[in-house]
C-alpha cells in the first residue's frame, strides 16, 4: 500500500486531496494544526492517520513523521501543501512581524517537511519518492498587495528546482503544482477582502477543489521514470495569461 504525508491536511486543497488519496487506497499522514478536525477524518477512514502538528515545529514534525512511517513502513509521497496568505497591503504597510509570519509558514515550513521527506525517501530500501509542493499562480505573476505571499512562492519555486536536481541520485522525483482560485475557504478570503474595498468588484472564477485534488493524486501516482516538474491549473477563465 502506497503511503503519502499532507500538510494543511485539515481543510481547503488538502483535506480535499487526502480524501482523494484515501479514496485510492493509500494510507494518509494528515498534518495540521487543527487535531480535532484531523481525528475526525481519521475516525472515518483506517488508513489515514492524524498528526496534529505545526509544521515550523522542526522537532514535533520530525516525531510526526516518524510516528506516521513507523506504521506504513515507508514514504512514498509528500504534498507540501500548508501555506497561508498573509497580509493584503503595500510592502510599506506591512509589519515586518506579518512578513516573519507568513516566512515561516510557507518556506521555513515547507521546508522542514521537504527535508524530513527527503530524509526517508533517501534512507529506505528501495530507495526513493516523491516530493509535490504546492506553488501558486503568485509564482509566476502576482495579484496586487500580495507581497508576503509572492515572495514566498518564488520561493517554492526554487526548492522545487533545487530538490529535482538533489534527488535525482536517489531516484527522488520532485514537481510542483501552481492552483489558481479553487473554491476553498483561502480564495474566500481573498474575495472578502476584495469586496471589502470596492463593494462592486467583479470576482474572479473559481473551480472545484475536486478537480486540483485529482490532479495531485495524478502526479503522486505517476512511475518512478517519469514527474510532472511544472503544473499550472485554474479556473478556465480566471485572468492569469495577461495579468502580469
Amino acid at each position: 500500500m502506497n503511503s503519502i504525508i499532507i500538510t494543511g491536511a485539515s481543510s481547503g486543497i488538502g483535506r480535499a486531496t487526502a480524501q482523494a488519496f484515501l479514496e485510492q487506497g493509500w494510507r494518509v499522514g494528515l498534518v495540521a494544526r487543527r487535531g480535532t478536525l484531523l481525528t475526525e477524518m481519521a475516525k472515518r477512514n483506517k488508513n489515514a492517520m492524524a498528526l496534529p502538528v505545526d509544521v515550523t515545529d522542526a522537532g514535533a514534525m520530525k516525531a510526526a513523521f516518524d510516528r506516521f512511517v513507523s506504521m506504513s513502513g515507508r514514504l512514498d509521497a509528500l504534498f507540501n501543501n500548508a501555506g497561508v496568505t498573509g497580509p493584503s497591503a503595500s510592502i510599506d504597510e506591512v509589519p515586518l512581524d506579518d512578513f516573519d509570519h507568513v516566512l515561516n509558514v510557507n518556506v521555513r515550513g515547507m521546508f522542514i517537511a521537504a527535508q524530513l521527506a527527503f530524509a526517508q525517501m533517501r534512507a529506505q530500501s528501495p530507495q526513493g519518492g516523491r516530493i509535490i509542493n504546492n506553488g501558486s499562480l503568485a509564482a509566476h505573476s502576482p495579484r496586487p498587495n500580495t507581497v508576503c505571499y509572492t515572495t514566498t512562492k518564488h520561493a517554492i519555486t526554487g526548492l522545487t528546482r533545487a530538490l529535482s536536481l538533489d534527488g535525482r541520485p536517489y531516484d527522488i522525483a520532485c514537481g510542483q503544482i501552481d492552483i489558481g482560485n479553487a473554491d476553498t475557504d483561502m480564495v474566500d478570503e481573498l474575495n472578502a477582502r476584495a469586496l471589502a474595498v470596492d463593494p462592486t468588484v467583479e470576482l474572479a472564477p473559481t473551480m472545484d477543489v475536486q478537480d486540483v485534488a485529482r490532479l495531485v493524486l495524478h502526479m503522486a501516482e505517476l512511475p518512478p521514470a517519469a514527474n510532472v516538474q511544472f503544473m499550472t491549473v485554474m479556473a478556465t477563465k480566471m485572468p492569469f495569461v495577461g495579468r502580469g
